[in-house]
């Protein structure tokens, strides 16, 4: 039986492709294993959205080498769309697939052969038109949360990202295959599903038509037996609609959690980003989730150093951040990236400013974390407890993302319990002094 080994960079989005990959390789008969078990091929999915992450894929095919000389190495990803030809003459590489080709992988490896050495891989990458079509993905390798793909590529050409050009047109799966595989990780004793794709407020286009809603499939989702929650991982403000918050509001299984993308507090750097709304639309939707679930988490996406963020649109930007009722930040520094339109905007933000922006924010998201879960002390919440010991203690999330610290307990692992928030930790966690002796759901 030969054996296949995954490396996944970047996204929730990459691991659930990894991971149906790698179980149309089992279904075929092949081994998945780790990846420092020496395989026979190598899979590295790869990110392209930061220049480290070209880094990185070069470090990993390095180290498999020394695991496996003789393992087979393909690179498969955002970053093999983009630069195939780049890739291709890595040493230790042997072939490279476009994002129309990935899902092919399994039908094609039969036929590939090892490079030789000093010859460039094989390359079956076609131009990013011909991603076309749409491959149901989840994730499988945590027993309590799995992230299932609903959408993919994106139509929004922001200044700044290549993703457009790494995962084409956007599209989508149905409803009815999302619900499909809903159930099928339900009957795994999953108890969480993050809902992720590329720009999933625009799920519904099949074959360039909408003929569906992210509505539509969030109420679709909410009727799905088996699974505690679901939880909405990334929306853009401009597609987060009033219907979809009431609706999450008072549904069964949606978490009361939001991952919202700025990028930038301030209208004018907004523009040059080509973004589509100004920042009075966010602040417009942070009141509306606040007004109905006042112990919602909501996440933001903002990026520092974007050519044309003077220093005053940056204090624009970090004073709007400062005055929003929100929980946390996930700061991206600016990457310059090949054929985005940012590239042309003036001035550029030299690195090091970009570095003391990035740390200023990375200050006030500690801040607005500590205050969202000070917030919390003396109420209740349903926390899922996961695999994952710290210091002699095991952790979960609640619905509204609040992580948990309880003392050691095998038997709470992907069980669901209510608690009471009692104190901060040192670290940052909610400490949970006592827990009731039932467990809540099975």
């Amino acid at each position: 039986m030969k054996k296949v080994a995954f490396y996944t960079l970047g996204c929730k989005l990459n691991y659930s492709e990894s991971s149906s990959i790698g179980r149309m390789f089992e279904q075929k008969g092949y081994q998945k294993v780790e990846f420092n078990e020496s395989p026979d091929i190598f899979i590295i999915n790869t990110c392209s959205v930061t220049e480290n992450a070209d880094k990185k894929c070069r470090k990993i095919v390095r180290e498999a080498q020394k695991i496996n000389s003789d393992g087979y190495v393909a690179i498969i990803g955002c970053y093999a769309q983009l630069k195939p030809q780049e890739i291709s003459e890595i040493p230790g590489v042997d072939a490279v697939l476009g994002a129309a080709e990935k899902f092919r992988l399994v039908e094609l490896i039969d036929t590939f052969e090892k490079t030789p050495s000093g010859q460039p891989a094989q390359i079956l990458a076609s131009h990013i038109d011909d991603a076309v079509d749409y491959h149901t993905s989840y994730s499988l390798n945590d027993r309590t949360r799995t992230f299932l793909k609903v959408q993919d590529g994106c139509d929004y050409p922001c200044a700044y990202c290549t993703i457009p050009l790494a995962r084409g047109k956007s599209r989508s799966d149905t409803i009815a295959n999302i619900v499909k595989a809903a159930n099928e990780i339900a009957a795994r004793d999953v108890k969480e599903i993050v809902l992720t794709g590329v720009n999933i407020g625009d799920f519904g286009l099949h074959g360039g038509e909408r003929t569906e809603t992210f509505l539509d499939l969030v109420k679709a989702l909410d009727e799905v037996e088996g699974i505690l929650r679901f939880r909405i991982s990334s929306i853009e403000p401009n597609l987060l609609t009033d219907e979809i918050i009431e609706f999450v509001a008072q549904s069964k299984r949606f978490a009361h959690h939001f991952h919202i993308p700025l990028q930038s507090g301030s209208n004018k750097v907004l523009g040059l980003m080509k973004r589509r709304y100004k920042r009075e639309l966010y602040t417009e939707r942070v009141e509306k989730i606040k007004a109905l679930m006042p112990d919602c988490c909501i996440g933001v996406d903002v990026i520092v150093g974007h050519p044309g963020e003077t220093k005053e649109y940056f204090n624009e930007s970090y004073q709007f951040l400062n005055e929003l009722d929100i929980s946390y930040l996930h700061v991206f520094t600016y990457s310059e990236r090949e054929n985005t339109s940012a590239l042309a905007i003036r001035p550029i933000i030299p690195k090091s400013e970009r570095a003391e922006r990035s740390k200023m924010l990375h200050i006030l998201s500690e801040k607005k974390k500590r205050h969202f879960y000070e917030e919390q002390i003396g109420k209740t919440g349903v926390v899922l407890f996961e695999d994952e010991i710290q210091n002699g203690q095991m952790l979960g999330f609640t619905g509204n993302y609040v992580r948990v610290a309880v003392k050691y307990d095998p038997l709470l692992i992907n069980e669901t319990k209510e608690i009471r928030y009692d104190y901060l930790n040192d670290g940052g966690l909610m400490e949970v002094l006592e827990l009731e002796e039932e467990v809540l759901h099975h």
